[in-house]
């Protein structure tokens, strides 16, 4: 496996990022291929990226460990690339909740160091204050140290019903207390009693010595421990990735850490932070972490206001006007566009849910569609056509294919592409041309090093992505 890993006297935690979910809450911009980890929702950064530097300093932290699964990885590598970060990229078979892909990040992590602190994170919360989240962790790590599974509970900003709650109790060291109570997603006015009381909220992010949580998780739980130790002990390599073995991890029970270990175990502790953390669950809550206008108007793309208030506007390319509209959600993507009411939340999962049965593709993928070579995305279609934008990154390169329904011509715009067909191979220029008979080998890379950009037009009487016949792949997708 990848990197170097340190003795128990190096003190340093190994940070978990958990990345592979696939949630809804901001859609249309997250959908289930690129969720909202890895969008840049505040600048030009993902969540990821910003979650990977916050625990980038060597004094404190080691080489993380990355959670995720088949679909995300090439996504998670390109993204750590940017960063210049290295990170062992452990990837998940099947979703069976944080529970076990947590515990599986600890069995890796203690099969290394058998006092290796680890310190998980979701990868798609926002915290503003690193500084104060970092004198966080050095407070919870004391307490990991001893045993104690931490976890981190964020002094509210308001009384809100969409958090866990946790009470906390005796002090154990300076900043970190025992958990008195861990209570469910209240009602509003339960929420203000709690907030009046100094309850805090649950981050869901924890820090503990990864003996200790394995061994609070076996004791509830032996068979799903027993389980995930052999598909991390089996794991496979694929390209540099950790391949948990699917059989294995199958059997584990899905199950959420909190109901797993958190809520049964007396070693809980919690250090209360306030670092201005959100777990970003929807667009109202972006638009409270955005940056407004006099009005109360916040814009990621292009925007205008005239006599409006309280809106928040996101678009990748078309612009937005708003006149004389208050508290509105607009989201602009190449292919869908949201209206909604900034604070109902409820109302755009029963939308999601209802695009599922009626539209399930603008829910699952985006035009522009990535791959580990680079992206393209659909101009236009037609019965027998489809012209496509691709992107070849520097260094990347397609499989060598063919297509039985389809013929295809490439006009290149942006850089030179190295093209296979058949037994020609050549050097294709910016304003030049190659044509792809149906039935043809072909290949297409980028040997410069900038983005090679090209426009495909495809023509034939099936032009589905399925009429891919992969011969080689540098991605093992043949």
């Amino acid at each position: 496996m990848n990197g170097v890993w340190k003795s128990a006297n190096d003190r340093r935690c190994v940070p978990l990022i958990m990345c592979g979910g696939a949630g809804t809450r901001l859609w249309p911009a997250s959908r289930e291929v690129r969720p909202k980890q890895f969008l840049p929702l505040f600048g030009k950064r993902s969540t990821f990226q910003e979650t990977l530097l916050r625990v980038s300093d060597p004094a404190l932290f080691g080489r993380p460990i990355v959670m995720t699964n088949t679909g995300y990885r090439f996504i998670v590598l390109e993204q750590l690339s940017e960063l210049g970060i290295e990170a062992d990229i452990l990837l998940e078979p099947a979703r069976r909740d944080s529970g076990p892909a947590i515990a599986a990040g600890a069995v890796l992590a203690d099969q290394r160091d058998a006092n290796a602190v680890v310190l998980a994170l979701a990868a798609d919360h926002v915290v503003r204050d690193t500084r104060s989240f970092v004198e966080a962790c050095r407070a919870g790590k004391v307490a990991a140290d001893e045993g104690f599974i931490v976890t981190f509970g964020v002094k509210p900003e308001r009384p809100a019903s969409d958090y866990g709650y946790i009470r906390p109790g005796d002090r154990i060291t300076d900043g970190v207390f025992k958990v008195g109570t861990f209570v469910e997603k209240p009602d509003a006015a339960t929420a203000a009693t709690y907030v009046e009381q100094g309850y805090l909220w649950n981050s869901g992010n924890f820090m503990f010595r990864a003996a200790s949580l394995l061994d609070e998780y076996r004791q509830h739980d032996p068979d799903s421990i027993a389980s995930i130790t052999e598909a991390v002990t089996d794991a496979g390599r694929d390209l540099g990735f950790v391949t948990l073995a699917p059989e294995a991890f199958g059997r584990a029970r899905a199950i959420s850490v909190d109901y797993a270990v958190m809520e049964k175990t007396a070693r809980a502790a919690v250090v209360p932070v306030d670092c201005g953390w959100s777990d970003v669950g929807s667009w109202h809550a972006v638009w409270e972490l955005s940056d407004k206008d006099d009005h109360g108007n916040a814009a990621q793309g292009m925007a205008v206001f005239e006599d409006s208030r309280n809106c928040n506007v996101t678009s990748d390319k078309a612009l937005v006007a708003l006149e004389g509209v208050d508290d509105l959600v607009v989201v602009a993507t190449t292919d869908a566009i949201l209206v909604s009411r900034q604070k109902d939340a409820n109302g755009l999962k029963r939308l999601v849910a209802k695009l599922k049965t009626v539209a399930p593709e603008v829910t699952q993928q985006h035009l522009r569609v990535h791959r580990p070579w680079g992206s393209y995305q659909s101009l236009d279609t037609g019965d027998r056509h489809q012209v496509k934008r691709i992107v070849v990154k520097a260094g990347g390169r397609l499989s060598l294919q063919k297509h039985h329904h389809r013929s295809e011509h490439w006009i290149v715009v942006r850089g030179t592409a190295l093209v296979t067909v058949n037994d020609l191979v050549k050097n294709v220029h910016e304003n030049e041309s190659i044509y792809i008979p149906i039935g043809a080998t072909h290949r297409l890379e980028n040997p410069g090093k900038i983005p090679l950009e090209l426009i495909e037009v495809q023509t034939g009487s099936y032009l589905g992505e399925d009429d891919i016949i992969r011969i080689e792949d540098d991605y093992q997708r043949a």
